[in-house]
């Protein structure tokens, strides 16, 4: 129940980003919070994360499936953990991740696309969102756990 709580709470954080962002940047120049390095900005990403396969002609649906059956698979994983102390560490990492997958599913799902605002621009990173962020440090930080604290996890 816990964990399904976290979960609503990151999805919310990550949907009223995105509610501000159509609020206060659609339309608008970015705004610069660190000059030369980060700005926040207005982008509608049809690609997967970071843009990348953005404009393809297979488009919102095929990428909205592959989300879908993606998130299933985090979803199975989650819950075929045993429910033991030992596994809390995966199932809150898990949960960042199913978060990720979810927030950016409903942008695919609701408008055809992700909006993404956070750009790092002095290296000419990708636009990115919060989803993204879950998604991206969960997946390394899950990564490092199965590789070393949960070497002996069997399904």
């Amino acid at each position: 129940m816990k964990s399904i709580i976290w979960i609503l709470i990151l999805v919310i954080v990550d949907q009223l980003s995105k509610i501000l962002t159509v609020l206060k940047l659609k339309g608008s120049a970015p705004i610069s919070l660190i000059p030369g390095v980060f700005e926040l900005t207005y982008v509608e990403n049809t690609g997967v994360a970071f843009g990348i396969f953005a404009n393809k002609e297979y488009g919102p649906i095929l990428l909205s499936v592959f989300t879908g059956v993606v998130f299933l698979l985090i979803l199975y994983f989650r819950y075929k953990l045993p429910l033991t102390k030992k596994y809390d560490t995966i199932r809150f990492v898990l949960s960042f991740l199913i978060a990720g997958a979810l927030g950016n599913l409903i942008d695919r799902v609701r408008l055809g696309y992700v909006i993404d605002m956070l750009h790092f621009y002095w290296f000419e990173f990708p636009v990115f969102n919060i989803a993204d962020s879950y998604v991206v440090v969960s997946s390394i930080v899950l990564v490092i756990l199965v590789l070393t604290k949960y070497r002996d996890l069997e399904f």
